[in-house]
């Protein structure tokens, strides 16, 4: 079975989230299932030269965007077994700092969408399935049902298309359809790619694809109702069983406390080594050095959906508790100054640290206690299964795959691995924290829980297989 990655990033040669994350594992772990999975993305300008200088040159051929005929080169690299093709242009790609928010995503994915397709008999390989991820690769799915369906080395290639994030969307204007496209108006209805008054690239992937999915169970049921489902819901819930939920893994070679590089002391279950950890960033980040004070870390964009005005509004009395709070990220610049001067305030209890630290995110997960997500939607969320790989209790939200992948802690059974609330309300998260730290004190219980989070299983393994099922039934005749 042979499969082709679209996407906009992926790890580690272009990151600005999760969906990185997801480009550089799922198809290493869909290897080890007896699949051909490839990856195709932009050759951007900010790709380290470590790994462009090891790019082969295949060729160049002339992509139509639009009326017009624009270069795309074509690169292929090698990395950890999965083949990767880099498309090139200059224009879009290689002459600009950043991946998004520019005044012409519209043309620069638009090219990209199509560059797909165009380069497919150039690169000897000819996939069964095109797996696209979020609206930067939506339209990849309307444009092969426009422009290759009529040529017999497109006519039997079914499309999957991920859904990372409803919430950003690709909406352009309605001149894009024609002018970028090369599609007709009939393409632009309510049941097609129209989205108030504008082209969805999103739209396109969920209307057009064979099947939908997204990357956990909850999260797939919560968009198909008004309040999640960003003005997507109805289509969304056309889809009927066309669409799946499959919970996100992680890369647990690389996110592995027995070996992560980062670390201030590695380790495997030891409590006493873990400690260490939190006492030497105690001391890194001018904390009071304290092992038998619980901490709670958060490594999180400071934005309103990761529920930060929740632990705005009880961060004052949170800071009466026996606790310390180390939050890394960058995002709003309201939540940015509001924790800041928190902090100032209370220097021991408070550490923030504005900017993105990959080092001091693993030693982050390394050394709290705790891990705090109160978002107010999740689709998946990586950050709490890292942080129970390295032993750090997640304090989450009830959304998304936060609810698939955490269960509540039950002091009579000793089963589950986090702490949890449902509704989204700042005195249920600070009654959950409270919980939470009582239990930390309870030895007995707290060995337990860390013993059952770090025991879970949060690698790729499980969700490759669902990924292989999904394929074939797709490519099953019962299917067509």
């Amino acid at each position: 079975m042979k499969v082709l990655f679209a996407a906009a990033e992926g790890s580690p040669f272009i990151k600005t989230g999760g969906l990185a994350d997801v480009i550089g594992a799922l198809p290493k772990a869909l290897l080890k299932n007896g699949i051909d999975a490839r990856v195709v993305l932009p050759k951007y300008k900010s790709i380290p030269e470590e790994y462009t200088a090891s790019m082969r040159y295949i060729q160049h051929i002339e992509v139509p965007v639009g009326w017009r005929q624009s270069y795309c080169g074509i690169f292929e690299l090698v990395f950890d077994g999965v083949t990767f093709y880099f498309l090139d242009n200059e224009y879009y790609f290689g002459a600009r700092d950043g991946v998004y928010g520019h005044y012409d995503d519209a043309e620069r994915f638009a090219f990209f969408n199509r560059a797909v397709l165009q380069v497919l008999p150039h690169i000897e390989f000819q996939p069964d399935i095109i797996h696209s991820h979020d609206w930067h690769t939506g339209m990849i799915s309307p444009l092969l049902d426009k422009h290759y369906r009529h040529d017999s080395f497109y006519q039997n290639i079914r499309t999957i298309y991920t859904i990372h994030n409803l919430q950003y969307q690709g909406v352009f204007p309605y001149e894009v359809l024609g002018e970028l496209l090369g599609m007709e108006h009939q393409y632009f209805s309510p049941d097609k790619l129209e989205y108030k008054g504008g082209v969805s690239f999103m739209k396109g992937g969920i209307v057009y694809s064979d099947r939908v999915t997204t990357v956990s169970r909850t999260y797939a049921d919560e968009i198909q109702t008004p309040h999640f489902g960003e003005g997507l819901d109805g289509a969304l819930r056309w889809l009927g069983d066309r669409m799946t939920g499959i919970v996100n893994g992680i890369d647990d070679k690389s996110y592995n406390p027995a070996t992560d590089p980062h670390l201030f002391q590695r380790y495997r279950s030891s409590v006493t080594k873990k400690q260490a950890n939190k006492a030497e960033l105690q001391r890194v980040l001018g904390m009071e050095e304290n092992k038998n004070t619980p901490m709670i870390g958060m490594v999180t964009r400071l934005t309103a959906q990761k529920g930060l005005d929740l632990l705005s509004h009880v961060l004052h009395e949170l800071m009466d508790d026996e606790l310390q709070l180390v939050i890394l990220g960058s995002g709003d610049p309201h939540y940015e100054g509001f924790f800041l001067d928190m902090a100032l305030r209370h220097p021991d209890k408070l550490s923030v640290q504005i900017r993105f630290d990959e080092r001091l995110a693993r030693q982050i997960y390394a050394s709290s206690d705790l891990f705090l997500m109160p978002s107010q939607f999740e689709p998946c969320g990586l950050g709490q299964l890292i942080a129970m790989r390295y032993g750090s209790i997640p304090i989450v939200r009830e959304t998304g795959g936060l609810n698939d992948t955490v269960q509540a802690y039950e002091e009579l059974t000793g089963e589950g691995n986090g702490f949890s609330f449902t509704n989204y309300n700042a005195h249920d998260m600070l009654y959950t924290i409270r919980r939470a730290l009582s239990v930390y004190h309870q030895p007995e219980h707290w060995k337990r829980i860390v013993k059952n989070a770090m025991a879970g299983d949060y690698s790729w393994n499980e969700s490759a297989r669902q990924y292989k099922q999904l394929y074939e039934e797709v490519l099953s005749p019962v299917y067509s």
